[in-house]
């Protein structure tokens, strides 16, 4: 996969305003990090959200954090250009023909979509199998920003607690005005860490995971309609029209590739 410089830039640059400004300010760099409370935000957004969700539940959508730094190898354009390749050849060999590219077809909903094609003469039945199949899907990848957006609700909320525990600490040297000082500017730090959490991490993963899963949803769903277009025996140039709009929508400098998917 390859790395999205931009996601990646987005974080550093956040830090660095972070950093920038508290030295602007004459201010340590050093007082902005206090491990107890990376521990008490991160530690108490955890446990909460291991309470909310299954541990399963949480680590997949933890895993899924890669897509927003990494972006797939494989471009949408080419699961169109394999579409248009599988139409083209089952019109010259005929529908069952396909069976002899399944194993090949690079993208998994397309294969099974491909494969059912050729195991039942049924385009409405296809239709109905795969579209319940694409419902399920995007439920399975919704919980992940949900988890993400948990995470941006429960850390501010951490934050707070972090301040409030460093402040009842400190009251004790009430008397001590410049001990006193420094305590509450401590805590205080809690409580920037849960909000930089939410609104620097957690928030903008939660609202990327529900991008990237719009554009899954968005390609399968072409998909969908290539392989009912196959299965009635609809002509490539026919399908192709009926894709040109995604690819416009996608990436309207993108011509269609020679080679198709690699399935020849």
């Amino acid at each position: 996969d390859k790395v999205n410089i931009s996601a990646v830039a987005a974080i550093i640059i956040a830090l660095l305003i972070v950093l920038m400004t508290q030295k602007s300010e004459a201010a340590s760099i050093v007082s902005l990090f206090q491990p107890s409370a990376i521990l008490i935000v991160l530690g108490g957004t955890f446990c909460a959200s291991l309470l909310n969700f299954s541990p399963r539940t949480l680590s997949n959508a933890i895993k899924s954090a890669k897509e927003v730094f990494f972006t797939p190898k494989q471009a949408p354009i080419r699961v169109i250009d394999e579409i248009i390749y599988l139409a083209r050849y089952a019109k010259k060999n005929g529908l069952f023909s396909l069976n002899e590219l399944v194993e090949n077809i690079q993208d998994p909903f397309l294969r099974r979509g491909i494969q059912l094609s050729t195991d039942y003469n049924n385009p409405q039945m296809i239709y109905d199998i795969l579209n319940a199949e694409l419902s399920y899907n995007e439920e399975e990848e919704l919980i992940n920003s949900r988890v993400f957006e948990a995470f941006g609700g429960y850390a501010p909320t951490f934050g707070i607690v972090g301040a409030v525990m460093g402040l009842i600490q400190i009251m004790s040297y009430i008397q001590e005005p410049d001990v006193l000082a420094h305590g509450i500017a401590t805590a205080f730090v809690s409580t920037l860490y849960g909000v930089g959490f939410a609104n620097f991490l957690f928030l903008p993963i939660a609202g990327k995971l529900k991008m990237n899963l719009r554009e899954k949803m968005l390609l399968k769903e072409v998909i969908l309609q290539g392989i009912v277009s196959i299965q009635m025996g609809e002509t490539p140039i026919v399908i192709e029209e009926k894709l040109l709009a995604y690819l416009n929508y996608h990436n309207k400098s993108h011509p269609l590739e020679e080679s198709y998917g690699g399935i020849r």
